[in-house]
């Protein structure tokens, strides 16, 4: 069984994923739901061993090994995969995540036609946040792609690895990835700021010391894109203020209530075909009464403005989930256990 066959088969499937488990069938993921594909011969710790050592390089092997863990991205003919190799129980296993070669246009995703407005700023900070899996990396690549097709920017995205690769349009587009072109997110990110950049894409904002410099360059005249995995606006706004050090958290507040500009809760549901998954999201826009509660440390108060300013294009995940189970587009199961808020979509759906 060759490495190549598993990944076509993901490739004819339409499936999102491949998983290579020694004592397992190939497994592969579509909308969401696992098939081992049982068809084919259970994997064994020699036959994955051969498969999977084989995509690496010398210096890979050794980080491998080292780390018992490695990402990177591997190219099958025009197909792209990102790649997660890592040791389970001394046996080495694999996941690969198939990134499709067209970037898909956020009407494309289904997604609100509100997030255009992402490719027009000009300087601030733009969370995706969601659990892994959620589609955060494609709808980020589709506000980037946006942007490269409208304007002359320069962008300048860190990846871990490179999942998408933008086309040649109207902007220049300098993609680095981790360990092959720069050695570490916050490196990569101070040297960025030197790079002459108009956009700034950090694939994750991982530790103090990345969100720090995000930050600084979304405050010195840069639209700064970058993911959490966050599930709501709020949360995500706590998990970046909780970062820093009691000391600097005022500073930091202060600092998040100018530059934030708009925040991207996404999940992916079911819908009622139950062979299809739709994007269902938060939508947070920075206006006074956020900045306010953000300065204020009143985080609490933030589901119940974005309720309330609905008119300025804020959705409060709840909402969201109410309005695709009116369109029938999702069950009332789904909505009830996909709701951040438990007591909010029972008050919203009967």
């Amino acid at each position: 069984m060759e490495l190549s066959q598993l990944l076509q088969i993901t490739i004819d499937k339409k499936a999102s994923d491949l998983h290579v488990v020694p004592g397992y069938y190939p497994t592969i993921r579509i909308y969401g739901e696992l098939f081992q594909l049982t068809t084919l011969e259970i994997i064994t710790t020699e036959n994955v061993e051969k498969m999977l050592i084989s995509i690496l390089n010398h210096e890979q092997q050794e980080i491998l090994l080292a780390n018992r863990e490695i990402d990177l991205a591997y190219k099958l003919n025009d197909n792209r995969f990102r790649v997660n190799l890592y040791y389970a129980q001394n046996l080495l296993c694999g996941s690969f995540r198939y990134i499709k070669a067209k970037i898909s246009t956020i009407e494309e995703l289904g997604l609100p036609g509100l997030l255009h407005q992402c490719t027009d700023f000009r300087q601030g900070l733009v969370l995706l946040t969601g659990p892994t899996g959620e589609g955060k990396s494609t709808t980020l690549a589709s506000i980037v792609n946006e942007i490269n097709q409208k304007y002359a920017k320069h962008i300048i995205t860190i990846e871990d690895p490179i999942e998408y690769v933008y086309s040649k349009y109207k902007s220049i587009i300098s993609q680095r990835e981790l360990h092959q072109d720069t050695h570490s997110w916050s490196v990569a990110l101070k040297s960025a700021l030197r790079e002459d950049p108009d956009v700034i894409l950090v694939g994750e904002m991982r530790d103090f010391e990345t969100i720090s410099l995000a930050l600084t360059a979304a405050e010195t005249g840069h639209l700064v894109f970058s993911t959490l995995h966050t599930n709501s606006a709020p949360e995500s706004i706590d998990r970046i203020i909780d970062i820093f050090p009691p000391h600097q958290q005022n500073q930091i507040r202060n600092q998040l209530s100018i530059v934030l500009k708009m925040i991207i809760s996404q999940r992916l549901l079911p819908k009622q075909n139950l062979i299809e998954r739709i994007p269902a999201i938060e939508i947070l826009i920075n206006n006074t009464a956020i900045s306010t509660s953000i300065r204020e440390g009143k985080t609490f108060l933030i589901a119940n403005i974005l309720e309330t300013t609905e008119g300025e294009g804020s959705v409060l995940f709840e909402k969201n989930l109410l309005s695709l189970y009116k369109a029938g587009t999702i069950s009332k199961e789904t909505a009830y256990s996909y709701a951040i808020r438990p007591k909010e979509i029972a008050r919203l759906i009967k």
